[in-house]
């Protein structure tokens, strides 16, 4: 993957880790999509945030720090001074974790029990948008027909209305925001917690939603695991009322990032098309069967 990154990209790597004291030279590029992953040697991963998100990228930082105060397990910080901006753009500096995997259905839900019993932190953590980006991802998505990208607008304004007035559920608290097993991750020391960008504050019942939507909805994840996630958690979110409302949203947050990443990417064209086919119920009852993007 090395040898095909742009020049530009791999400049900006060099002038983010000069700021931060760091040597890019030997660096291997992770992942290329929205956020730049790189892993440099010495086993620290450069995150290289899109223009726009030094807040959020400060976020992730303190958040970083709390959970580290509170022994929750999550991906540490670099010993860096940190976030570095570096023309426009925002970049965090974290310790490499000795990976094995995903993590499973039980490790997400002990990991959200423990990160959800803890009292909200003292800094400024923003409420939750569970529709953050979609509205411009809908636009970005140039593949679709202007038919579909209607609906979906229009998809998007009664969920925004129905999620202003949800039924009430369990007390807010400090949520991940993008709870799935790529993000909740095993290492050899155990389940940790990475990806901290969607950190804030909410309903529990949003992080609950990502496996049950899993389930019920895209079917990556079997009825018996989704009893083995309740089981572990303590509580089964499909039986919460706003959880149609919850689910909604998450879909469409899953819909419309293919359907941009379509735009540039032909091979995910069929699947993002696929997944706007099924919430407009031209593919059948749920769960329907989803791909991995990315």
């Amino acid at each position: 993957m090395t040898a095909s990154v742009p020049e530009s990209e791999r400049q900006l790597l060099e002038q983010v880790c000069a700021a931060a004291g760091l040597d890019s030279h030997g660096a291997e590029a992770v992942r290329l999509a929205e956020n730049q992953i790189w892993r440099l040697p010495g086993r620290v991963i450069v995150r290289i945030a899109q223009a726009g998100q030094e807040a959020a990228s400060a976020r992730e930082v303190q958040v970083a720090r709390w959970l580290a105060e509170s022994g929750v397990p999550a991906v540490r910080l670099a010993d860096v001074a940190q976030p570095v901006l570096t023309e426009g753009r925002p970049a965090t500096f974290w310790e490499e974790l000795p990976l094995q995997g995903h993590g499973s259905v039980r490790d997400v839900a002990a990991l959200l029990r423990q990160l959800h019993a803890l009292p909200t932190p003292d800094f400024d953590l923003a409420y939750l948008n569970p529709f953050v980006r979609v509205s411009a991802r809908l636009e970005a998505a140039v593949t679709l027909s202007e038919a579909d990208r209607k609906w979906l607008h229009g998809l998007l304004g009664d969920l925004t209305a129905a999620w202003a007035d949800r039924p009430s559920g369990r007390p807010d608290c400090a949520v991940h925001g993008d709870a799935w097993p790529g993000n909740l991750v095993r290492a050899r020391t155990g389940p940790v917690i990475m990806d901290l960008e969607r950190f804030s504050v909410g309903p529990p019942e949003w992080d609950l939603v990502s496996t049950a939507v899993r389930a019920r909805t895209t079917g990556a994840v079997s009825s018996r695991g989704y009893n083995d996630f309740c089981d572990e958690y303590g509580t089964d979110v499909t039986q919460w009322d706003g959880y149609p409302i919850l689910a909604g949203a998450r879909e469409l947050r899953m819909v419309s990032y293919a359907a941009q990443h379509a735009a540039s990417n032909p091979e995910w064209r069929d699947q993002a098309q696929h997944r706007v086919d099924c919430l407009r119920g031209k593919a059948g009852p749920r769960p329907w069967s989803w791909k991995g993007i990315l």
